[in-house]
């Protein structure tokens, strides 16, 4: 096996790549991070693994992360203190990690693959004068990798995906516990007779009312530095790089939104990436409906068979089908 790091994905095949990243989900799809190439706030890199034929075995982005605006993804915020690694291995975005290895592997090539992973992750980070570390990892990933780092994983938080069997929102609906299902038709009648005007959208045709509400969720949250201009930013960015996967489901008061939901539809999943509601404009189950209700409807259309819910609020998540697994952190000394 051949190891290389390479500076741009655009020196990956598409189609390469993504034989590696589609069961592993959209934030190391070759569009997305492609598009995360342009975030200025760290230096990336790929670690490359291929057999001496040259096929694409392996992989994992990293990234020298210079100011780090998510709290989430500080080492110090979510890390023990003697813990303080610069370099990211894998996604850096999303909260759903894994190393990319080809699913054909065998297990004993698939391990090799990974210490050689570590290795170009320890070599990147050594040139930069720090550690790396795997945030979010998905329970197998993190199995798989701590027999190769000197630290136990760290249990960072819960992660929430809701199946969809069958076919339609009525199957999603009676795969629920009969009080469930009351509750979920109350919520959306109550929704539906407030009459607001609600839209399927790309990103790219809203990112400034978007960027505005997002702005104000955040600001909510005690993240000040997320305003509005950055918040478009970073939405005119994701837009540009997923063109037309970016969706929007927004709920507009005439010709104001006050609600909106951005999401991605990516292999067998739709992703979750970000809701936010306008408190000003009090609308009955308004988040409700955008976080889960009309995106189950749309993930429907396009052949999804689960809704990424992501963190937080797992309890919420739980009660509308969710099944709860955990992240974890990676880390090496």
């Amino acid at each position: 096996m051949i190891t290389s790091i390479v500076e741009s994905l655009h020196a990956v095949p598409a189609a390469e790549w993504e034989h590696l990243a589609r069961p592993a989900g959209l934030y190391l799809s070759h569009q997305w991070l492609a598009g995360e190439e342009e975030d200025p706030t760290a230096t990336c890199a790929y670690a490359l693994v291929r057999d001496r034929r040259g096929s694409l075995l392996a992989a994992a982005p990293l990234y020298l992360v210079r100011d780090e605006p998510n709290d989430y993804y500080q080492p110090g915020a979510v890390l023990p203190a003697h813990l303080r690694p610069r370099v990211i291995a894998g996604a850096r975005r999303g909260y759903h990690n894994t190393p990319l290895t080809d699913p054909g592997l065998k297990a004993g090539q698939r391990d090799a693959c990974l210490v050689l992973l570590r290795d170009a992750a320890r070599h990147f980070s050594q040139r930069h004068h720090t550690t790396h570390w795997w945030p979010y990892l998905t329970a197998p990933a993190a199995t798989r990798l701590a027999p190769l780092y000197p630290e136990q994983p760290f249990c960072l938080e819960d992660d929430a995906l809701i199946p969809l069997p069958g076919a339609g929102f009525d199957d999603y609906l009676a795969s629920l516990p009969p009080q469930r299902r009351v509750g979920i038709r109350r919520e959306r009648r109550a929704f539906a007779a407030a009459g607001l005007d609600v839209r399927q959208q790309v990103l790219a045709d809203c990112c400034h009312d978007a960027g505005v509400l997002l702005a104000g969720h955040q600001q909510d949250h005690g993240h000040d530095r997320d305003g509005i201009d950055a918040m478009t930013a970073v939405l005119e960015r994701q837009a540009s790089a997923m063109g037309s996967e970016a969706r929007v489901v927004a709920a507009y008061a005439r010709q104001r939104m006050i609600g909106v939901c951005l999401y991605y539809h990516y292999g067998s999943t739709t992703w979750i990436r970000a809701v936010a509601v306008d408190r000003q404009h009090p609308t009955p189950y308004l988040y409700f409906n955008l976080m889960y209700y009309l995106p189950i409807e749309d993930a429907y259309g396009h052949g999804a068979t689960g809704l990424h819910a992501g963190m937080t609020t797992i309890e919420a998540k739980r009660r509308r089908g969710a099944a709860v697994s955990s992240l974890y952190a990676v880390v090496d000394r």
